[in-house]
């Protein structure tokens, strides 16, 4: 019996079929020049309409994916924008990373995506990875506090990487930035709590307040070596108490470093005071769930006894027991606003640089009513 004899053509056709599609194999397909093929698939330079649509119609036969570091070696663009936020874990950032996600759809760039987790040293390795991976631009929500913390972010400006800040500003730095009216924000929630007659307002916020810094003048400059945003809504809260005439007392102004362990005891201890707060306003996550489980190991509820108002809405917040309300960013719209200016930066614009201000919203709940009278006192002041 004659062996079978394998056609030598298949195995060479199987071969080359199973291997991506060459810009060579493109050209040929459309009877272009390879230069012409590379033009029409990275649509730049000049190529008339009758070669780009043949060229095309070729890549589509021959499914033909483009080497995107080839690309990027020819054109100098790698069409990716890298994004490095604070806390990936935060809900609210992953609202940030699908409103720039959106925004990039429509466009032929993909977002690279890191985490700093609130740390210099990490955010720091972050950019140096994308400056590596030679993104377009950077989306950034940084740690930084002070100018001679911010060398990385020089060094990727160096290499003329736009720079777009979300979430908050870096101070020293002259950068495009998204953000929202943080001080507007706070000073309304102070405002509602006023207008239901409290003057015992609270504030729970992130940075850990210095020793010695026991009054007014000492929380703020404690502040300015803190976070923008963090800044800018403790300057909301005493700008809101000087409106109502409310002396500032710092023993209100509790802090929870980032962390809701810190928060229960500092909250705890706020609300043992012989004159306690009757209202709180939380500036972050952490601090609103310490704060709420500080009011249940002090076997209070809200707002019966306490009225709250937090930033960050969130779904849990609206199906508490009673609901929360809440200042919420328009998270969506930061990531959008974020994307359309780096785009705006990568295509060469030069415009002077622009801070966006998206405002919050309150969104009121069932967390707020009028200071509960002291015992022995009526409804009218008497006794």
């Amino acid at each position: 019996m004659a062996a079978h004899r394998q056609d030598p053509a298949v195995p060479a056709r199987r071969a080359r079929s199973a291997a991506p599609a060459t810009i060579a194999e493109v050209a040929a397909e459309a009877g272009v020049g390879k230069a012409t093929a590379a033009r029409a698939l990275g649509n730049y330079g000049a190529v008339s309409p009758d070669a780009r649509a043949r060229v095309l119609a070729a890549a589509e036969k021959l499914r033909y994916r483009p080497n995107s570091l080839a690309r990027s070696m020819t054109t100098g663009v790698t069409q990716t924008i890298g994004v490095i936020v604070a806390d990936i874990s935060n809900p609210f950032f992953a609202g940030v990373i699908r409103g720039i996600a959106d925004a990039l759809d429509a466009t032929q760039y993909t977002a690279i995506v890191l985490s700093a987790d609130e740390k210099l040293a990490k955010e720091k390795a972050a950019v140096g990875v994308l400056m590596d991976k030679q993104v377009d631009a950077i989306i950034l929500a940084s740690a930084a506090l002070l100018p001679d913390q911010t060398e990385h972010i020089l060094e990727a400006m160096s290499r003329n990487i736009p720079i777009v800040l979300i979430d908050r500003k870096v101070r020293g730095l002259d950068l495009d930035a998204v953000v929202i009216n943080n001080r507007e924000a706070a000073r309304d929630a102070v405002r509602r709590f006023v207008e239901l007659g409290h003057r015992r307002i609270g504030f729970v916020w992130g940075p850990a307040v210095r020793d010695g810094a026991r009054d007014r003048a000492g929380v703020l400059a404690a502040a300015e070596i803190r976070l923008w945003s963090e800044t800018e809504r403790l300057r909301g809260y005493t700008e809101a108490l000087d409106e109502a005439g409310i002396p500032f007392d710092p023993v209100l102004v509790t802090s929870c470093d980032h962390n809701e362990e810190a928060t229960v005891g500092a909250f705890g201890a706020m609300l043992a005071l012989p004159d306690p707060a009757t209202a709180v306003l939380t500036t972050e996550t952490d601090a609103l769930v310490g704060t709420l489980r500080a009011i249940r190991d002090a076997g209070l509820k809200h707002p019966d006894d306490i009225s709250i108002i937090g930033f960050d809405d969130s779904s849990w917040a609206s199906v508490m027991a009673p609901p929360l309300t809440m200042i919420a960013q328009p998270m969506l719209e930061l990531g959008r606003a974020a994307a359309r200016h780096a785009l705006a930066r990568i295509t060469g614009d030069d415009f002077d640089v622009v801070v966006e201000t998206i405002p919050a919203a309150l969104v009121p709940r069932a967390s707020l009513a009028p200071p509960r009278a002291p015992a022995g006192v009526t409804a009218g002041g008497g006794r």
